[in-house]
């Protein structure tokens, strides 16, 4: 029997009103899923890896096996169990059920991930009719043996209520397009017979438990369970039998789905070309403004896979994407629906359409909440999370690098699901109340309180240019540990690649981006921006640093080293600025409202006082400080803050002060090399080095909302010089 692709009236999300070319509930052809839908990169259950483990190592061992899979487990999704004894703090045996606490993440859980609870309180639960979500929760936390341990997963009855020993609930894409097909039951049947149970969908919590319980047993040897709309169960009396059904499952339905698949138009199309950066760069900062949640940033991922570029080339995927999500782990990660823009991305009207698309997203956002019971004040913000466009792919944010990756790659297993579910009959989303229900669940949105909190420079792009020196380093370091995601640009590639994965090995994959900066070379200036927005999305902090010096006095001064002097630190900040200033602006919306911006000039106390032997680097400072003066008249409707920094000596560290600029600075001093930093701290009124630390602090200070109506400044760093007071 041909099924046909056709989601009935009313089970859409009220987004789906969102302007459309396709219509929204037109007919589609059944298609063959992409290539990677029945694909899984688990590792096989490796008995000499759980050699000496015992239950609880076992249990650790098989869930970072799933959790390393995203086509198996959502990233933070999934839970696993085992029913084991144990002693209690009276040293008693006990049994207990230990399953995953509320917010772990099965790719890295240790140990502190898990749970033990009392299954005798857990097994007396089921004789119950119904139980509400807090007294659920209170019950939980009053059967736990450790008080201080995470709270139980919420689906801690399905694990209790199942009689087997090991339980793995997950989402893989297969599982889930079984789920969420109209003809689920019977394709269930005739793959696995009696083998499997169908549980109709009731939202995760003790009436689900106690349903699947109900349903599982009523079959004669059970091997899986399809929780509709929501995932896959499957169990054993040991570890690795439980985690081959998983894959078992899969297989099979990768066998059926294949079969049927045979002869059918592919769901996304193939063969679109791969995106222009240029166009990409061009775009992204619109894109990124109209993805903020007021005048909060994000940091954006960039799909533009194959697979994803012909999802978003795809009419029907698009318009499919629009009625609702397939499981109740996407809606926190990627929201219900995404912004689809029906206006190719290299089109010239791109801007415009992306503009209405936003605006009509942000309203019927409104709209849903309202009519779905939502209380003022409390709604999570009207933003998508993530985009489909025509000859970008998929873009998605969140508020760091990791976290737009995860959005993104959630929302790609979305598309999977609705193209397999598909083929199997016709994809049947969360309703609108569902969805509504989950994104406002108080027991989901308790997980958002597990998350650490936002750093101040959380969801901020930051380029900094000498990145691998001194200076540069320090504010590099300092703006990663603030949270920012930070471009770090240098001629010296090698040294900002070494920063670059100390960065990323402290603060996360992402975190920091080297790339490689002529800042005198127009076209390397705009390479470095365009790699910056390609890689988070656009940019909101230009802190320009690069430098170079030369001490010669003036009858003595090159005509080279004045012309290299200026065009590192005068024409170098100028480029920058340019590049930045015009991302920034395009980081605006329709409604006009703009991302701002902030630009940093690292000048020098040199730039304020007279220097001797030193007029191209003085004269070179005291430019760039009055370019900065200059450009806060331009840009500051934007938002666009400028400010600028004039910090004395900074030696410790530093490439330049070891070479000719050294030498030449002690020998005006008139103090020998080996003495010129404690000549540099003698002079200042509080007797202190100043430290390239000391920079990136006051650096810190103007990229962040403290100095929010600072604009013009100048910050002196420099312990206290006479000659430098700016007033």
């Amino acid at each position: 029997m041909q099924h046909k692709n056709t989601p009935s009236r009313g089970r859409g999300i009220p987004f789906a009103q969102l302007p459309c070319t396709t219509p929204l509930f037109g007919r589609f052809h059944r298609h063959a899923p992409s290539a990677t839908i029945a694909s899984v990169t688990s590792t096989n259950w490796r008995s000499t890896d759980t050699l000496g483990l015992d239950d609880l190592g076992l249990l650790i061992h098989r869930s970072r096996l799933l959790g390393a899979d995203t086509a198996l487990v959502n990233r933070g999704g999934g839970n696993t169990s085992v029913k084991r004894t144990i002693s209690d703090h009276r040293g008693r045996p006990i049994e207990v059920l230990t399953v995953k606490g509320t917010g772990a993440d099965l790719a890295v859980i240790d140990s502190n991930g898990f749970v033990d609870l009392r299954l005798d309180d857990l097994r007396a639960l089921r004789e119950r009719d119904a139980m509400t979500d807090e007294a659920m929760v209170t019950y939980l936390a009053s059967s736990q043996l450790d008080p201080s341990a995470p709270r139980a997963s919420i689906e801690t009855t399905l694990h209790a209520f199942l009689p087997y020993r090991h339980i793995d609930h997950t989402h893989a894409v297969l599982a889930l397009a079984t789920a969420t097909a109209d003809n689920g039951p019977q394709v269930l049947r005739d793959i696995f017979g009696e083998e499997a149970a169908w549980v109709p969908y009731v939202r995760p919590g003790f009436a689900l438990g106690k349903l699947a319980a109900e349903v599982v047993e009523r079959l004669p040897a059970p091997r899986f369970a399809i929780l509709q709309k929501h995932g896959l169960m499957t169990w054993g009396d040991d570890g690795s039998t439980c985690y081959d059904n998983t894959l078992e499952f899969i297989r099979r339905t990768g066998a059926y789905l294949t079969e049927r698949a045979a002869g059918h138009r592919v769901f996304a199309s193939a063969g679109v070309p791969a995106p222009d950066p240029t166009v990409a760069a061009r775009i992204l900062p619109k894109v990124r403004a109209e993805l903020a949640t007021e005048a909060l940033p994000a940091i954006l991922h960039v799909d533009s896979s194959a697979a994803a570029l012909a999802y978003a080339a795809s009419p029907e995927a698009r318009t499919l994407a629009q009625v609702g999500l397939a499981c109740p782990d996407h809606v926190l990660t990627t929201r219900v629906l995404p912004l689809v823009v029906e206006t190719p991305t290299d089109d010239a009207d791109f801007g415009t359409a992306l503009g209405e698309a936003g605006s009509a997203y942000r309203a019927a956002y409104e709209r849903w909440y309202t009519e779905h019971g939502g209380k003022a004040g409390e709604s999570l913000g009207d933003a998508p999370k993530v985009a489909l466009l025509p000859g970008l792919g998929i873009v998605a944010a969140g508020a760091n690098a990791a976290a737009a990756r995860d959005a993104g790659v959630a929302f790609r297993r979305s598309l999977d699901i609705m193209s397999a579910a598909s083929v199997l009959g016709r994809f049947t989303p969360l309703s609108e109340r569902e969805a509504f229900d989950v994104e406002y669940w108080p027991l989901e949105l308790y997980k958002l309180t597990l998350r650490p909190p936002e750093r101040e420079l959380s969801r901020r792009i930051a380029l900094v240019t000498g990145a691998a020196g001194a200076i540069g380093k320090a504010i590099s370091q300092r703006f990663a540990a603030a949270g920012a995601q930070v471009v770090l640009a240098d001629l010296n590639l090698e040294g900002a690649g070494a920063l670059a994965a100390e960065l990323c090995a402290v603060f996360g994959e992402g975190a920091a981006l080297p790339v490689q900066m002529d800042v005198t070379s127009e076209e390397s200036v705009q390479a470095a921006f365009r790699a910056t927005v390609l890689g988070y999305g656009g940019i909101d902090i230009v802190v320009c640093n690069a430098g170079i010096a030369f001490s010669h006095p003036i009858e003595e001064m090159p005509l080279d080293s004045w012309n290299k002097t200026l065009d590192v630190l005068t024409t170098g900040y100028f480029l920058c600025a340019r590049e930045g200033i015009g991302i920034m602006r395009q980081q605006r919306r329709a409604d006009g409202s703009t991302l701002g911006g902030n630009v940093i000039f690292v000048a020098s106390k040199a730039g304020l006082a007279a220097a001797k032997n030193a007029s191209a680097y003085a004269s070179a400072k005291a430019a760039v400080l009055h370019l900065a003066r200059c450009l806060v008249e331009e840009v500051s409707a934007d938002g666009i803050r400028v400010n600028s920094l004039a910090p004395d000596a900074i030696i410790a560290g530093s490439g330049l002060w070891s070479g000719q600029w050294g030498q030449a600075r002690a020998a005006a001093h008139g103090v020998p090399a080996e003495r010129l930093e404690e000549f540099y701290q003698g002079r200042n009124l509080l007797k202190t080095p100043v430290t390239a630390d000391d920079v990136a602090e006051a650096a810190l200070f103007f990229a962040s909302d403290r100095s929010k109506v600072i604009t013009g400044g100048i910050l002196t760093v420099d312990g206290g010089l006479h000659d430098s007071f700016v007033r």
